[in-house]
């Protein structure tokens, strides 16, 4: 099952998200999810873990699991790298051991203080602040991005964690509209408006803590989980499936992507098992209803000493 992106790329709509994902596990985990069907993988540079993903990628293609062609494969371009993006995105090939992106993205509506090809870090000044970039605008960056296009670099390009505006903008300025905005959306944290917005615009949305980041958050932000709620429990047990397997469905028949993280075997085959079945209007109707504007992914805000959301 795919989503058909505003160039013609078709997009799986469930993928596996690679952040937070122990590298030692990251091989085994791939190769299985593989065989169990998954065919888009979300990375990131940040992630640093680029290099074992692109291990497992290799041996995969390698012993004949699966083809180059038959993947989707995306990562982002990180703060520090907006200056320099034909040179980050050739850094994560190499790491990945690919040719080409299926799908790039700028990994956030924001430059810093450039660190080095691959350095990952948020480098903050000497308030303790991140040290932003103010010379280098959102326009010239996405720039760059296109012309990565035409390098035959990467087949689409994104954005991620923009908003209803930055979206806008991007639209304007843009020679190649951005195929995709990644961002948080999940049962608590729906942003309708925002969704609603890129698909009339021809912009895929993919949910990124579709889950509302479950225990990982919880224990990182402390953050409520939606996957405790008790109306969701009750649908679950209506389709005699998982909270987490009724939220994932929920997700695509909004037409969202939906790339949830696990490290745990038997989590990849019920995440997957999601194309199996369907909810009653009624039942997404409900799902709508428990709508809390609730982030629970506050990395900036706790990390960075600003909301770059406020």
């Amino acid at each position: 099952m795919a989503i058909t992106l505003n160039n013609g790329f078709q997009m799986p709509i469930i993928g596996l998200g690679v952040w937070r994902m122990e590298k030692k596990a990251i091989k085994d985990l791939i190769i299985e999810s593989i065989k169990i069907g998954f065919r888009h993988f979300d990375c990131a540079s940040d992630y640093k873990n680029e290099a074992e993903v692109g291990e497992a990628l290799c041996e995969a293609i390698k012993t004949g699991l699966v083809t180059r062609e038959e993947l989707f494969i995306t990562t982002n371009l990180w703060n520090t790298d907006h200056g320099h993006v034909v040179e980050a995105c050739k850094h994560s090939l190499k790491k990945l051991q690919l040719d080409y992106l299926d799908l790039y993205l700028v990994h956030f509506p924001i430059s810093i203080r450039h660190t080095g090809i691959g350095a990952t870090g948020s480098p903050l000044d000497e308030d303790g602040v991140l040290d932003i970039e103010t010379n280098i605008s959102l326009e010239t960056t996405w720039h760059a991005m296109e012309d990565l296009v035409s390098m035959g670099l990467v087949r689409s390009i994104g954005i991620s964690n923009y908003d209803i505006f930055l979206t806008r903008d991007c639209l304007a300025y843009s020679k190649i509209k951005p195929a995709v905005n990644q961002i948080e959306t999940h049962p608590y944290f729906q942003r309708e408006s925002l969704v609603k917005f890129c698909q009339k615009h021809g912009i895929c949305v993919t949910a990124h803590t579709p889950l509302g980041g479950a225990d990982a958050n919880t224990k990182r932000f402390g953050t409520v989980s939606c996957l405790d709620d008790p109306i969701l429990k009750g649908i679950a047990e209506k389709y005699k499936k998982t909270v987490a397997q009724i939220v994932l469905r929920w997700g695509i028949q909004r037409n969202t992507v939906v790339i949830p993280k696990t490290s745990k075997s038997e989590r990849l085959k019920e995440n997957f098992k999601v194309l199996e079945f369907e909810l009653a209007k009624e039942d997404m109707d409900v799902i709508q209803a428990i709508d809390k504007n609730y982030r629970s992914n506050i990395q900036p805000a706790k990390f960075w000493g600003i909301d770059l959301y406020a």
